[in-house]
């Protein structure tokens, strides 16, 4: 009995004890997060996504400064983290990547593809085909045959040396033959897109024809791919032929059927215009999905069924960036690095270890790059290229990138390649991928491209020898000349930031000339009706020619595709910007002649764009607004708070400036905005505690009365030199507008000595200061002055007499300008709280003719700054800039800098 019970009660321990839920302390019970456990494999992926997502970014942070993609980093990060390095280690692959665990990871990595391969699609824009199809047929059919048949002809050495391989289904060389043609005949798209975005290449004739090209090589190329999976998968040739007719009918169907509908829901909900809604997106991925397993389950790999749906898309009022924008992020920042990953998992770089097959490593790599070079370069040439444009070309459709891993890991799963080929294969990709970039900057390098431009245009002959007659120059003495030469500014360039679209619409109305003039308008069919019996008077117009003026918009070129998309289609992008737009109807409302474009460059290229958009435009001036909120991305600026330290520490504009001014081509001209056209800012609605003692903003703010007095005063501080003598002309430019007035000091610094004359010293660190202002050291430095004051009197004894009544012109002997003319500008400027805001010109002043240094430390010291504080605005604006900046005047700022050549003139 007792035996008995014993046994009883240790039946129900065992039971009760089988029956208890399981540890859920996790590692407070000391578990181990690493090890897989199969229901809850949700710690381990995380463990390993997070690894490579960190390998991955720290790999391409060194490779971005040699401009590679980032698809390299990805592919050399799973390499790295596969049995061919790290994998080395013993534990580590089990510790980090068991194989229990890969399923899960295959399973996120899959589905990042298929979202992958629908942006793939998405961003092929069909019309570029069809628009320029005679030159994507003939360059694109070439670079596709020759690599083509190379690639067969390897196949067959490939397939008799490796096909005894572990891992391999029996397939026949043909269908091997198949697949290693389209694996050395592909060109990745997206790769490419961004290469030429990157390298500026889009809107040249080179871009073009390339991605005229990849598009359609794109496109055949996965057509190819499914119709070798549809053979390996087919048991027979009759099921071969079945999977081919359902995917015709099926690609009809998606084009002629599904297409009109989806086109008919955008338009209905407004989101061609507007973007696609939250439900739109779940709709198109759900069409992603549902394509990609009906592709999946007919013997198609599913990714097929993913592109397609991104290819019937429609590209319309820019929907397909929009919708781009909407998923991208979540793909290529998460998911394909894991799908990079499973590729190095299964590479493995130990395995290239005989001499035959190193043979095949250099003989694929040579059949990929070569057959892509010599048959791009061929079709470019037919298509009259340049020999060097038609080179360009052929690297450039080399490139294999991501597409040739998709293709690769496809051949692995379906058991065509095996690890070792596909190791050779993947040696190839990142070969020709990593070489594409620095094989296209050094065939077709920028200054090759303006030259090919010019000749071209017929400006040069080939050896670089202008075709332009050179203008004789009219006679008359030098001073003439150049008050002749005061140039006045016929083109100018402007860098449109939304920001500073106030202050920039008001300083362009003073450019702008006299309004339309006449009477009063009559309705046309009564015009014959009026008392005299004539007709309405003409509007006169001004007869002069209007001011020409370009604004550029630069936005910044991200890693995203979306970015990448918006260069590709920067037309449209161009017509629907709204600042280029409200730009362009500012402009023709005031007599300007206005043109605007938007480019999607890398931040660190903006002045060098810039640069060259001012001489294709051949502009005489290029005016910049200084960014009110520090930063040079319009990102987040406009929620951004404005203030004097945000101006004085604006670091990356301040380097854009500067980066610019020292490349000019032309005149530049710096406008720092403080209320022009405008009375103030208005402050915007706070927190007001109401009778109910609740907190709530305040929007009943009283609108600001029009303005009254659109008047301008601007004064002028002329310490000499080509910068100081550019911004005089240019004042006297502005001030033809009856709303301006302006005062023009010559500033005569007095630096003697003990003797009563001007002294003289070996160099900067040794000349004298007196009145905290130290003047350099030169031999010329008396001819300097005595040139500068003969062209100050000049000017002054020119004035036009229109302008008589509101220029003024005086001199100023000072031993301490900086303080004087701060002390003068503030006793001068702002006194008028209803005028359209006054405005400070200097000049840049590069000569350093007067160094204020020890006045500057003084004033800053003064407003309670060190003496490092605004260093950049004094690198880029100089000095005196600074400290007006500084001591924050009530007006705006223009700092003036001449065309360089003028300067070693």
């Amino acid at each position: 009995m007792t035996s008995g019970a014993h046994t009883s009660i240790m039946a129900t321990a065992n039971t009760t004890s089988s029956l208890r839920a399981p540890h859920q302390g996790g590692i407070l019970e000391g578990a181990n997060p690493s090890v897989y456990d199969s229901k809850n494999p949700i710690i381990i992926f995380i463990i390993q996504a997070a690894i490579i997502i960190i390998f991955c970014r720290l790999l391409h942070y060194p490779l971005s400064k040699i401009r590679q993609p980032r698809v390299i980093a990805e592919i050399i990060g799973g390499i790295v983290l596969g049995p061919s390095i790290l994998g080395r280690i013993p534990g580590f692959t089990d510790a980090i990547f068991p194989p229990a665990s890969i399923p899960t990871l295959s399973l996120a990595a899959h589905l990042g593809l298929v979202l992958f391969l629908f942006l793939v699609g998405l961003e092929v824009d069909l019309r570029l085909l069809l628009a320029n199809w005679r030159v994507a047929l003939s360059v694109g059919a070439a670079g596709m045959i020759l690599p083509f048949g190379l690639g067969c002809a390897i196949a067959y050495g490939l397939y008799h040396e490796f096909r005894e391989d572990s891992g391999l289904v029996p397939i026949s060389f043909g269908t091997y033959a198949l697949f290693v043609g389209v694996a050395t005949a592909i060109t990745a798209f997206p790769v490419l897109c961004r290469i030429l975005t990157e390298l500026k290449l889009l809107q040249d004739h080179v871009g073009i024809v390339v991605l005229s090209a990849g598009v359609g090589n794109d496109v055949v190329g996965w057509i190819l791919l499914a119709l070798c999976v549809a053979l390996v998968n087919a048991g027979s040739g009759i099921t071969a032929l079945y999977i081919l007719l359902t995917s015709i009918a099926y690609i009809l169907f998606l084009v002629y059927a599904v297409r009109p509908a989806l086109v008919w829901v955008l338009n209905r909900t407004g989101s061609i215009q507007n973007g696609p809604t939250q439900s739109i997106v779940a709709l198109t991925v759900l069409l992603t999905l549902a394509s990609a397993f009906f592709t999946g389950i007919i013997g198609i790999h599913p990714i097929f069924g993913a592109f397609l749906v991104g290819l019937i898309c429609p590209h319309d009022g820019g929907f397909a960036i929009k919708l781009m924008e909407k998923i991208e992020d979540l793909v290529t920042v998460f998911f394909l690095p894991l799908y990079f990953a499973l590729s190095g998992l299964s590479t493995n770089i130990g395995l290239l270890d005989s001499g035959i097959t190193w043979a095949y490593v250099f003989g694929v790599i040579a059949v990929a790059f070569f057959g892509k070079l010599i048959g791009g370069t061929v079709a470019a040439r037919l298509c009259k290229l340049v020999w060097r444009e038609s080179f360009t070309v052929g690297a450039l459709m080399s490139c294999k990138g991501l597409v040739e891993l998709i293709v690769l890991n496809i051949g692995l799963e379906a058991k065509i390649l095996s690890t070792r080929t596909f190791t050779i294969f993947v040696v190839m990709a990142l070969v020709t991928t990593f070489a594409t970039t620095p094989l296209t900057s050094a065939l077709y390098p920028p200054w090759y491209r303006q030259k090919l431009a010019a000749w071209k245009r017929c400006e040069i002959d080939w050896d670089g020898t202008s075709l332009i007659p050179e203008t004789q120059s009219s006679g008359g003495d030098a001073v003439s000349a150049e008050k002749y030469d005061a140039g006045d500014i016929r083109k100018l360039l402007v860098y449109l930031r939304l920001e500073s679209l106030p202050g920039l619409f008001n300083f362009l109305s003073l450019l702008g000339g006299d309004r339309p003039i006449g009477g009063s308008r009559v309705h046309p069919s009564k015009v014959g009706a009026r008392p005299d019996g004539q007709a309405e008077e003409s509007v006169s117009l001004l007869q002069k020619r209007p001011l020409q003026v370009h604004g550029l918009r630069m936005l910044e070129l991200t890693e995203r595709l979306s970015s990448v998309m918006k260069d590709t289609e920067i037309d449209d992008v161009s017509t629907k910007d709204p600042v280029v737009n409200s730009f362009c109807t500012f402009g023709q409302l005031n007599h300007l002649a206005v043109s605007g474009d938007v480019d999607i460059v890398p931040e660190g290229s903006y002045a060098e764009i810039l640069a060259q958009s001012a001489s294709q435009h051949a502009s005489d001036m290029v005016f910049l607004p200084w960014s009110e909120s520090g930063s040079l991305s319009e990102t987040g600026s406009t929620t951004v708070e404005y203030s004097t330290q945000h101006r004085l520490e604006n670091g990356p504009h301040s380097q854009f400036i500067t980066s610019f001014l020292s490349r000019a081509p032309c005149h530049t001209a710096v406008f720092v905005n403080n209320g022009f056209g405008r009375p103030g800012r208005r402050e915007g609605g706070g927190l007001h505690r109401t009778k109910s003692r609740l907190s709530l903003r305040s929007n009943h703010g009283h609108p600001p009365a029009p303005l009254t007095d659109r008047s301008h005063h601007i004064f002028f501080p002329f310490f000499g030199g080509v910068d100081d003598r550019t911004a005089m002309r240019f004042i006297l430019r502005l001030a033809r507008n009856v709303n301006v007035t302006a005062t023009i000091v010559f500033v005569d610094v007095q630096q003697t000595s003990s003797s009563g004359e001007a002294e003289v010293v070996a160099t900067e660190s040794e000349a004298p200061r007196k009145g905290g202002v130290q003047v350099s050291a030169s031999a010329s430095q008396e001819t300097f002055f005595e040139q500068e004051r003969g062209f100050f009197v000049s000017m002054k004894d020119s004035l036009p007499q229109e302008l008589e009544s509101r220029v003024l012109f005086e001199t100023v002997n000072t031993s301490q300008p900086l303080n004087d003319v701060i002390g003068r500008i503030t006793s001068e400027v702002g006194q008028s709280l209803k005028s359209s805001g006054d405005l400070v010109v200097l000049g840049r002043s590069r000569e350093g003719k007067v160094s204020f240094r020890t006045e500057l430390h003084h004033v800053l010291a003064t407003v309670g700054q060190t003496s490092h504080a605004g260093s950049d605005v004094s690198q880029s604006l100089g000095d005196v800039a600074q400290a007006l900046m500084a001591t924050e005047v009530k007006a705006s700022l223009l700092v003036v800098e001449a065309k360089r050549e003028d300067v070693a003139g």
